[in-house]
This record gives structure tokens, C-alpha cells and sequence, in this order.
């Protein structure tokens, strides 16, 4: 389970929920220590631990996009996670802002996708976007968007895929909480400075499964890809 990069925690509630064993999430990183200490590699596939610096000023030199619907305007359902089919949507950018990754994840299920493009630009963030969320027809609800550039065919996203799209206010990480998370997890593969133009689709997806397949504490210790499947509409 460390091997799949599992943190000892997800390690101890899925063993609790799911097993007849009971193990502590400290002992499994005293047992990563003593691992590291006599020349193993356990320890690599813990999280990084730096803390991430918050972006000034890029909202003011970007600009407001037009028609723009705060999401003081977002149904309460959406907060509540009480359905699938809350998006939230950001970018990833790589080394020398070269290459990206759309991400998006949703509320409820914390389920992930990834997509990368060349370049951040509106028409690649926008076709990334469809491409992502064409195969879910009966989730997806609504999306919400930081206040970057990338997005600002926002409307024709909200038309294609006949969703309700929303804006955070700027500098508030925490309305998009979820979505800034999750980044934090995808760096773990892909570390600022990473080179995205030579990042491979076999790449991207194995980032995927991987967050999509491990469990989560906030889920009570399930996989998002269980979640998210156990909680879409049934077909009738």
C-alpha cells in the first residue's frame, strides 16, 4: 500500500475498515524510518511536506473576465457535496510556464481528472475541459473556476456541456479548496520545475488511477473512483 503512495493513514483506515487488522498510523512511519535508516526507499513515497507559497498579484495583472457569475450565486447543494457533478477547475503550469495540466476534481467524490496541454491558453483549456467531462452526462452540474485568463471561454464551456459555471473570489483558496488540495497531491509526481512538454499520456494517466484508486479519510476510507461511481444517477 506505501508502494501505491498510500500515506500511513489511508494505510491504517482502509486496515481498520476493511480488515481484521488494526495498526497505527504512527507505528507504519516508525516503520518507514527504520526502513529509511537501514537503506530502504519507503520513505520516497511519502508526501512532500513544503509548504506551498500563494500566488500575489495574478489576478490583478490578468484582469477580470467578462460575465463572470460569482459564486456567491452557486447552489447551496453544491456546498453541501450532497450529489456528483461539483467541479472545480485549475491549471498546473511547468518549468519556465511551458506546458500545463487542467485539473479537475469533484466535490463530492473528490474524483480527479487530468489533462495536459502545450500551452495555457483559453482554447486548450476550453477543449481540455469537454474532452474531460463529455463521458459524464449526468454529472456535471457545475464548475468553478479560479480568475485566470485560461478560463475565459467560460461561456462556451457552460453551453457545450449544458453546465452551470461559477468564479471564485480572487486570493480565496479556500472557496476552491478542494481543487487546491489535490494539485498539492499531483505535485507529488509531477515537482515544480518538472519539464510538462516531455510529461507522456501513460504518465498522466497513472497520476490519475492513482488518486482515483486510494482512500481517502474524508470519504471515510473508500477510493474517489468508488464514490464518484456509486453515486451517479441510475440509468432507468
Amino acid at each position: 500500500m506505501l508502494r501505491q503512495d498510500w500515506s500511513p493513514e489511508q494505510v491504517s483506515g482502509w486496515l481498520e475498515k476493511y480488515t481484521d487488522i488494526a495498526v497505527s498510523h504512527e507505528w507504519i512511519y516508525q516503520h518507514i524510518y527504520l526502513d529509511k535508516r537501514i537503506g530502504g526507499d519507503l520513505h520516497k513515497h511519502l508526501r512532500c511536506q513544503k509548504k506551498r507559497r500563494k500566488r500575489i498579484g495574478d489576478y490583478d495583472r490578468r484582469g477580470r473576465i467578462p460575465n463572470q457569475v460569482s459564486i456567491e450565486e452557486r447552489p447551496e447543494i453544491v456546498e453541501l457535496r450532497e450529489r456528483v457533478g461539483g467541479w472545480e477547475a485549475d491549471t498546473i503550469l511547468g518549468a519556465g510556464k511551458q506546458g500545463a495540466i487542467v485539473t479537475l476534481v469533484e466535490r463530492k467524490s473528490r474524483l480527479t481528472l487530468l489533462k495536459q496541454v502545450a500551452r495555457r491558453t483559453a482554447v486548450a483549456v476550453e477543449e481540455a475541459i469537454l474532452e474531460l467531462l463529455k463521458p459524464y452526462p449526468s454529472a456535471r452540474h457545475s464548475i468553478t473556476f479560479d480568475n485566470g485568463k485560461e478560463f475565459a471561454n467560460h461561456q462556451a464551456i457552460s453551453h457545450k456541456l449544458q453546465t452551470d459555471v461559477y468564479f471564485a473570489h480572487p486570493y480565496v483558496l479556500w472557496e476552491r479548496a478542494t481543487n487546491e488540495n489535490t494539485n498539492g497531491l499531483i505535485r507529488q509526481y509531477f515537482p515544480k520545475g518538472s519539464n510538462f512538454l516531455s510529461i507522456t499520456d501513460d504518465q498522466i494517466l497513472f497520476v490519475k488511477e492513482r488518486l482515483n484508486s486510494r482512500p481517502r479519510k474524508c470519504l471515510a476510507f473508500q477510493a474517489p473512483l468508488m464514490v464518484f461511481s456509486h453515486s451517479l444517477p441510475s440509468c432507468t
